[in-house]
């Protein structure tokens, strides 16, 4: 089938070939009867506007970048779907970005730069494992993102996030109201920001209750796995309750207590942070927190083409850049409460 040019499109319409283009790209210096005329034109002759000449004429590409960690695709996938959904409302074309587990901290600004070379409009980001200076550096890129999972806060930078660590101030809070004064906090090695959040929360309940937090859980460099490690730690220690981040984490505290001898809950109670379907699957069924996750994806993306708009504008976004989304603690069998 012979392709339709915009040539072919401007002689239907009997204009010129900057009228088509002025069309195509939604300008308003075109008459109302004018664009008319063309449209109808395009619509009889199925011409398709070339993508890479739009952005050339509008000096944008109608892409916007999304970067996640490769490992996180359980959590991720309702992300990717609130994404998408409201970019195909703005007309918006997606690029995934994955990143690897083993990725090296000082190469997450060369992976940053290489993809706005590729001349995206904006980038998403949901890292959760970024370090403090990962973050600070998304500031000096003079291109929109926002980041989902953090609460950052610096030039060009946008965020929707949970509050994970008023998250966990509840729950101990809660779990101490209960009787249970030794809540245990399990490190993610993988997740600092996250470790700091989980024992900040820890650390503010207990100061409510005149007590001082002092059971983190800390995974010695020499050991390869939390359960290697676990299986050793209850050995010579029985917290009421430990708090995981990930699914993986709290199934390995699980099967470490089991193996000691402990019960679950009856002996120990365990709550995974991220709940995932796995969650759902094990015996006990772990407690959980239910994210909105497709609602962190839908509203980074409304976030993102709010920024874009009002770049081409050039008009200050006086919105609020730093939106926090609710969450809702799930409890399953692995508690009692």
């Amino acid at each position: 089938m012979k392709k339709v040019t915009i040539y072919e499109v401007a002689a239907e319409a009997e204009v010129s070939l900057a009228t088509v283009s002025r069309v195509i790209n939604g300008s308003d210096l075109v008459k109302e009867a004018t664009k008319k005329k063309v449209e109808e034109a395009i619509d009889k002759l199925g011409y398709k506007p070339n993508a890479v000449a739009q952005s050339l004429a509008l000096k944008r590409s109608t892409t916007i970048a999304v970067v996640v960690p490769e490992a996180s695709f359980v959590f991720t996938g309702q992300i990717i779907n609130g994404l998408i959904d409201v970019a195909k409302i703005d007309n918006y074309n997606i690029y995934l970005h994955t990143i690897s587990e083993g990725i090296e901290r000082g190469s997450f600004k060369e992976v940053i730069e290489s993809i706005i070379k590729t001349r995206v409009d904006g980038v998403v980001i949901y890292n959760d494992s970024l370090s403090d200076p990962d973050i600070e550096t998304l500031s000096v890129y003079d291109i929109p993102i926002v980041f989902i999972g953090n609460n950052v806060k610096a030039h060009n930078v946008s965020s929707v996030y949970i509050d994970i660590e008023k998250a966990i101030y509840e729950l101990t809070d809660e779990f101490m109201s209960k009787g249970y004064k030794n809540v245990a906090i399990l490190e993610d090695r993988k997740n600092e920001y996250s470790t700091r959040q989980l024992v900040s929360g820890a650390s503010k309940a207990y100061e409510k209750h005149g007590l001082t937090f002092d059971n983190f859980i800390e995974i010695p460099d020499n050991y390869r796995s939390s359960y290697r490690y676990l299986t050793e730690y209850f050995e010579n220690n029985k917290p009421e309750v430990v708090i995981a981040n990930r699914d993986s984490q709290a199934i390995a505290v699980m099967n470490a207590a089991k193996e000691a001898g402990y019960k679950i809950p009856e002996d120990i109670q365990v709550v995974c942070v991220i709940d995932t379907k796995y969650n759902k699957m094990l015996r006990p069924q772990l407690s959980s927190f239910v994210m909105p996750s497709y609602d962190l994806g839908a509203v980074a993306m409304r976030m993102m083409t709010k920024q874009l708009a009002n770049t081409e504008d050039q008009e200050d976004d006086k919105g609020d850049r730093n939106i926090e989304l609710s969450y809702l603690y799930t409890p399953r069998k692995s508690t009692v409460l």
